[in-house]
């Protein structure tokens, strides 16, 4: 998404992103960026805060309308369901899933029709 806001601006296309990624977003120099430290897949808030979401796209749009200055950052003024540990359990696998969660993807992949998984040996 980001490369595509630069190519938009390069073209005439004024573009802001809102995104999770901090380092990846800015590292591809998006002109625009509203910073959401939520998980990823959730950069306007929580699922079914409307007060929230909105509150990220208007910050989104006033930052569309204000900037002067290239790679403008801005991060938006919320935090992840009041707990801030929240990262140590994001997409943490623990021990005894491990296996559950592999047959889970193996009978998934053979009702899509897919390969098995190649396990590596250690």
């Amino acid at each position: 998404m980001s490369l595509v806001a630069r190519h938009l601006e390069a073209n005439g296309i004024a573009t802001v992103v809102v995104g999770s990624a901090r380092d990846i977003v800015e590292h591809c120099g998006v002109p625009r960026f509203v910073f959401s430290d939520f998980p990823l897949g959730n950069p306007c808030g929580h699922p079914w805060n409307a007060a929230m979401q909105t509150a990220i796209v208007r910050l989104a749009l006033s930052l569309l309308e204000t900037t002067t200055a290239p790679r403008a950052t801005v991060r938006a003024p919320f935090e992840w369901r009041d707990d801030p540990d929240w990262r140590g359990r994001y997409n943490r696998v623990r021990p005894e899933d491990r296996e559950r969660l592999l047959a889970l993807g193996d009978e998934r992949r053979k009702r899509r029709g897919q390969s098995p998984r190649v396990v590596a040996q250690r």
